[in-house]
């Protein structure tokens, strides 16, 4: 990601908001490496989804295994059986996502290349389009695999249990309470949710 970018939004952060700025100050450097392989971060948020990440890692493991030499493709993967799937721990319900995944982009329905000139809410659209991909997968995407630094995964369970902690909420922010906490973090949301994922990280 572009430092020079990442500088001003650290700067209009710390200026922004007083909770972010020690939340910045607390954490550290502003550490975020970006995905490039857009079908495996496709496919590795597909295989993420309600297992833990230590579960999920052991099963793209696997398949990573089981496709070799080849990468993880449309390709290599479109080859594959919902059976085949299944005996590496593929569910039933993510071994149909991943192939509806694989035949739209190896027939060309899906252009991953495209997406980084696309504008937010349409990359949002495009993906939704999908099996097993909602917005929130999507804005993941935009985040850690095109660099977009005003995406606010308003949804998130990280994200919400970070500012009900660090804005002193008794329960779970909704939307609208989520939504006003975070003005003064655009245009730069998304940095200041990677914060709130490491202030989880905080010991108190």
């Amino acid at each position: 990601m572009d430092k020079e970018k990442i500088g001003q939004a650290l700067a209009h952060l710390r200026r922004a908001d007083p909770v972010m700025r020690d939340v910045i100050r607390r954490a550290g450097p502003f550490r975020l490496k970006l995905r490039r392989d857009r079908f495996h971060a496709l496919v590795s948020s597909i295989l993420s989804q309600q297992i833990s990440g230590k579960a999920a890692a052991s099963i793209r493991a696997r398949l990573e295994e089981y496709v070799a030499p080849e990468r993880i493709s449309p390709e290599s993967l479109g080859r594959l059986t919902p059976r085949q799937l299944r005996a590496i721990g593929v569910s039933p319900q993510k071994a149909a996502y991943l192939l509806d995944l694989a035949e739209r982009v190896g027939s060309g329905g899906l252009r991953l290349h495209r997406l980084a000139r696309m504008a937010d809410e349409q990359v949002i659209e495009a993906l939704i389009q999908v099996k097993g991909i909602g917005v929130w997968t999507a804005q993941m995407f935009l985040i850690f695999s095109l660099g977009r630094l005003d995406v606010f995964p308003h949804e998130d369970l990280g994200v919400r249990v970070a500012i009900r902690n660090l804005y002193g909420l008794e329960d779970l922010p909704d939307k609208e309470t989520s939504y006003r906490i975070a003005i003064p973090w655009r245009p730069y949301a998304s940095v200041a949710s990677w914060y709130c994922w490491r202030s989880l990280e905080f010991k108190d």
